[in-house]
């Protein structure tokens, strides 16, 4: 799924809530809106923006570590994964 960088997640669709905002913050990362090595915004933020439950949004991230994109390090959040570090795996 290709998503806009600044679409909204939609309710309606068949498509489960979890794949469009990680289809959403792909293509944001893919924009270059988040640097590698740098956080991407927290649970809390990303809930508030884009009006959907924690667990969506930790399903949504979790697929973005699964993909590489993204690593989670327990109690500091969610960073966005460098060349080097990409390169490495």
């Amino acid at each position: 799924m290709t998503a806009d960088p600044d679409g909204r997640i939609d309710e309606m669709s068949p498509e489960p809530l979890y794949r469009q905002l990680a289809a959403i913050l792909r293509a944001r990362i893919e924009r270059g809106d988040w640097q590698p090595r740098t956080p991407i915004p927290s649970e809390s933020q990303l809930v508030d923006a884009y009006g959907v439950s924690r667990p969506t949004v930790r399903h949504a991230v979790a697929v973005l570590v699964d993909e590489g994109l993204v690593v989670t390090i327990p109690q500091r959040g969610s960073f966005v994964v460098g060349q080097d570090t990409a390169a490495a795996d």
